[in-house]
């Protein structure tokens, strides 16, 4: 899965690149969000409390028409959250590489808004103090749609990010189970280099 991942944001990039109206640039952000829940054997079930994380990566930009532009973006991203349990507080981390797709339009130059799948490939998963084993997949799918702000080669854009597929890391033993689908705002910014 990870090569189809990799040879399909590599054919993306070479198609855009053969357009001459394609910009190339650089971005960061913040994640503000969830994973899904924690389940102990059968009895206990608890949400994650929404924890801050980031992400970096790189993009392209390539305009189909005057108003509508295709963006397909690399980056890696680090998801945190939190769970109370039994008066223990228990970190969740995802460290993953992502590749949105993204479709958007120019409503009002330099407003614009987006939306797009979300490809997925898990780097690690770690549940402080508790030994997992790897999730049931590492590549996903997601969905992440939102709206933007251009100015001159300044983007910056807020956007909301879902996970589709039903993904669980288990403890060693499987008596733990963890929700790994994102549920998250992302705010970004990037620069058209």
């Amino acid at each position: 899965m990870k090569n189809i991942f990799v040879c399909f944001v590599l054919f993306s990039s070479c198609i855009l690149a053969q357009e001459k109206r394609t910009t190339f640039g650089v971005k960061a952000g913040f994640n503000y969000g969830d994973n899904g829940k924690i389940e102990i054997t059968d009895a206990t079930r608890t949400s994650a409390d929404d924890r801050v994380g980031y992400h970096l990566g790189i993009f392209l930009r390539g305009n189909l028409t005057d108003n509508i532009y295709l963006k397909p973006e690399l980056q890696y991203t680090v998801n945190n959250s939190i769970y109370y349990l039994d008066g223990a507080d228990l970190d969740y981390t995802i460290k993953k590489l992502d590749a949105p797709i993204l479709l958007g339009i120019f409503i009002l130059k330099p407003i614009h808004i987006f939306a797009g799948p979300a490809l997925q490939y898990i780097v690690e998963n770690d549940l402080e103090d508790v030994r997992l084993g790897n999730v049931k997949n590492k590549f996903t799918v997601g969905l992440q749609f939102g709206a933007g702000l251009q100015l001159g080669r300044l983007n910056i854009d807020v956007r909301y990010e879902r996970g589709l597929n039903k993904n669980k890391a288990k403890s060693i033993n499987e008596d733990i189970r963890v929700d790994s689908r994102p549920n998250q705002l992302i705010l970004g910014a990037s620069l058209d280099l």
